[in-house]
């Protein structure tokens, strides 16, 4: 079934309740060696747009060191409300300051992540439905996802998704798989027929995320076709071709 605003007209609002819990028989967790989540992320010593586009146009936040943990306790997904902008820019201060490689910055700099939310929000591209908060059970927003109109060949017929911030101690524990899903399931059930992003190839495939490429949208920089990918929704129709556009607020990055 599907809802004209799914926001509003389930029970209650759009929202997913994360209740996983580890148990007690857990397998052994393999140790890893450290990798980047996203492409042209921030790395000390490295200042300007192209190394921090990926990480502004993707959205995944943090070095990650391990898989990501089940979330003890709850966090509620929902849509942000006036109240929650000032907490939704400390999030992505924090989720992205990485001046000292290890997500916990000087906080001397801030990351444009932390301004760019509030450029789109006072944009025309805005679209109050695809910006949601995870709230934890202590009613501390602890993620914040977002998704605006973009345009392909012209036609405004698909999302550009991110940013996506988790704060550092919730980071690894579910939340941003959750706000994933729920900006995913709000775009579908609003009939977006596309979602554009710009990420690593190793994490987004898990949401059905491909190389925008092989649905016939090509990017508006020359970034490679394995990190600018796309998800077709329920109404994706094989005529939505050409060149992606981000909202405007990204032209100046």
């Amino acid at each position: 079934r599907r809802y004209a605003d799914p926001m509003e007209s389930l029970p209650g609002e759009l929202a997913e309740l994360v209740r996983t819990r580890r148990t007690a028989h857990r397998a052994p967790r393999t140790p890893q060696r450290a990798r980047r989540t996203t492409v042209g992320a921030r790395r000390p010593g490295h200042d300007g747009w192209r190394t921090t586009v990926g990480v502004a146009f993707g959205g995944i936040n943090a070095w990650s060191r391990r898989r990501e943990d089940p979330y003890r306790g709850a966090v509620l997904i929902r849509r942000e409300t006036p109240a929650d902008v000032d907490a939704i820019r400390a999030v992505h201060a924090a989720a992205f300051d990485k001046t000292s490689g290890d997500g916990n910055g000087d906080g001397e700099t801030v990351p444009v992540e932390a301004t760019l939310v509030d450029a789109l929000r006072a944009d025309e591209g805005w679209l109050p439905a695809y910006s949601l908060v995870a709230v934890d059970s202590d009613g501390q927003v602890v993620g914040h996802v977002v998704a605006t109109r973009g345009r392909v060949g012209g036609e405004p017929v698909a999302l550009g998704l991110g940013p996506l911030g988790v704060l550092p101690d919730s980071q690894r524990r579910g939340v941003g798989s959750a706000l994933m899903h729920a900006v995913l399931g709000a775009a579908d059930a609003r009939e977006e027929p596309l979602v554009v992003l710009l990420g690593h190839p190793d994490y987004y495939p898990r949401f059905g995320f491909r190389p925008a490429v092989e649905v016939g949208v090509t990017p508006p920089q020359p970034w490679g076709p394995q990190y600018f990918m796309a998800r077709p929704l329920g109404a994706w129709r094989e005529s939505i071709r050409g060149e992606f556009r981000y909202a405007r607020p990204f032209d100046d990055l």
